[in-house]
């Protein structure tokens, strides 16, 4: 089957695995696929090195470590994903304001010296695995959706390039945000898909008529027993 480009640049998949060859395997099934994740779990079991051979792949990186940490401390990581070349890169808002600058100018300072682009900075504000009554039980005084909002605003405000957010919450901050803020969804599932760990999803087709830049998908392809049926699966429904 021909696959509309213009829908498979908005897929993110997320490589939620832990061993080096079964992540590549999964890229190789894979290679119309633009953007692959590499979170906390796979980055911690390979390291740099499995960024860098899935970059030679010809694939863009999405490196989602979720950074949090004294303001220093994130700047030098965030210095150190530049020279790996990935093009986003995700930090916990609720880090504070100084640590977010400390990253910015840390992200534009090493790309400007290595003459490449700066990887976008993506703000992780309350995550979707997350409800109303866990925020609760955290002495959150506010709910989801008013949480986010805060956080992305002070992202935004920053200087960062977008947010992660719910599919439930790409409207309300596309309207507060503006369209130039990248707005990346997770806890996407097809409609064919179990909800898992994730609290606050819906369908791809949802979060993309809502507003949202790039869905992150992972188990819904990954841990099925043929990644690329399912994925032709995803491409198929987000055309109906």
């Amino acid at each position: 089957m021909t696959i509309k480009e213009s829908v498979v640049e908005k897929i993110i998949i997320a490589l939620d695995v832990a061993e080096r060859e079964k992540a590549l395997s999964l890229v190789k099934e894979l290679p119309e696929v633009k953007w692959f994740k590499i979170g906390l779990e796979l980055f911690t079991a390979c390291g740099p090195s499995l960024v860098e051979a899935i970059r030679e792949m010809g694939h863009q990186i999405f490196l989602d470590l979720k950074l949090h940490d004294i303001p220093n401390t994130v700047a030098g990581a965030v210095r150190a994903a530049v020279r790996q070349g990935v093009s986003m890169l995700t930090l916990h808002t609720s880090g504070g304001r100084e640590m977010m600058l400390k990253a910015k100018e840390a992200a534009l300072e090493e790309a400007n010296r290595l003459g490449t682009l700066k990887p976008k900075l993506i703000g992780v504000t309350v995550l979707t695995s997350l409800n109303d009554e866990d925020l609760k039980s955290l002495g959150w005084i506010e709910n989801v959706s008013s949480q986010v909002l805060r956080l992305s605003l002070l992202a935004k405000e920053i200087g960062l390039d977008g947010s992660v957010c719910s599919a439930q919450e790409v409207s309300f901050l596309r309207q507060r945000l503006g369209l130039n803020w990248l707005l990346i969804t997770p806890g996407i599932r097809p409609s064919w898909a179990a909800s898992d760990d994730q609290k606050r999803v819906l369908s791809p087709a949802e979060a993309l008529q809502l507003g949202a830049n790039f869905l992150v998908i992972g188990r819904p392809i990954t841990a099925q027993p043929s990644p690329r049926q399912a994925f032709l699966q995803l491409i198929d429904e987000l055309k109906s």
